[in-house]
């Protein structure tokens, strides 16, 4: 089969296409005929050398994709209901950006009815990712306020839409006009020029002084200090990278009189079992919101994947709302 590796850590450039064997599946797991990949940050990361991959999983980059079962455990597949053929899209431990990949059964899930293979390689990564840290680790109830840091990446218009979609009212930061409207064309109630206005003052004025309940981050550093003023009692800061670096100065006196959380989380290393769950709390819980058209696909681009080199260059420019897709 055909794949892209990283040849060795560095810019984009170092991404190259390769023949490699194709993967044998294991117990519990499916072998996917990929048609289309997501690109997400962890495989920039890892790419440069600052991710690697969990014990035992593939080199190779990509960590959701959407294609058609053509193989795997024959138990695992029936137990699951699924059939040879049959169209999934599936987070994957690593090795999506190639023309075969395998991934545990629990991890699959049936592309949407109406959907394209591009639109359905954009779920998986960012869905189970924005359930765990806003719906789970943060519990984000009906009726609550959300503040996504970076409303337009992947995770950003996810988290809109899920947190609309169980009745929140979200904000959310971007760095320009355009994708300020961008996100609330997708229901963002407001969204915050981070450049032109400061978001702790826009935040405490939109909510009249009450601050929201939850925030989702990617930036933690100097922003922790200002989001913690963001919240209100009670309030839960969810932080899922360090883009702004892993050092954080804030007064723990107010976490403590006000009763704030802050938690945290990375998906990739935690196990095939708790995967499995949170890919049964989505079937249940979001697929029936995707089914009835409430939640929307976001594709910003897409490249074919010989071109994976120019998808990283445009994903590490921040110049993209939504998702970036590979195709084979």
């Amino acid at each position: 089969m055909q794949a892209i590796e990283i040849s060795q850590p560095g810019g984009p450039e170092v991404l190259r296409l390769v023949e490699r064997p194709e993967p044998e599946p294991g117990p519990g797991e499916l072998l996917i005929d990929v048609a289309a990949a997501g690109v997400n940050r962890p495989d920039v990361l890892q790419r440069a050398g600052a991710y690697p991959p969990p014990p035992g999983a593939s080199d190779l980059p990509g960590l959701e994709v959407a294609g058609r079962i053509v193989g795997g455990d024959a138990g695992a597949l029936a137990a699951a209901g699924f059939r040879l053929g049959d169209r999934v899209c599936a987070l994957t431990h690593g090795g999506g950006y190639a023309q075969r990949c395998v991934a545990p059964v629990g991890q699959c899930l049936p592309v949407p009815a109406g959907w394209s293979d591009i639109e359905a390689a954009s779920l998986p990564e960012t869905l189970f990712t924005v359930w765990i840290n806003v719906f789970e680790r943060a519990r984000l109830q009906p009726g609550e306020t959300l503040l996504v840091q970076g409303g337009a990446s992947g995770i950003g218009v996810t988290a809109i839409q899920l947190a609309k979609a169980f009745g929140c009212r979200v904000f959310v930061t971007v760095g320009d006009d355009a994708r300020a409207q961008a996100c609330r064309a997708i229901g963002a109630d407001e969204a915050i020029n981070y450049r032109t206005r400061d978001f702790v003052a826009e935040v405490e004025r939109l909510t009249g002084g009450r601050g929201v309940d939850v925030i989702l981050d990617m930036v933690a550093g100097s922003y922790v200090a200002r989001e913690l003023r963001c919240l209100a009692d009670d309030g839960r800061l969810s932080i899922i990278a360090v883009q702004g670096g892993t050092k954080a100065e804030f007064d723990a006196g107010a976490l403590l009189r006000r009763r704030l959380t802050i938690t945290g989380s990375t998906l990739r290393p935690r196990t095939t079992e708790y995967k499995a769950a949170v890919g049964a709390a989505l079937r249940a819980r979001v697929w029936p919101l995707i089914e009835a058209g409430r939640f929307k696909p976001m594709i910003h681009k897409t490249f074919p994947a010989a071109q994976a080199a120019q998808a990283h260059e445009l994903m590490e420019s921040g110049q993209h709302v939504g998702k970036l897709v590979l195709t084979w």
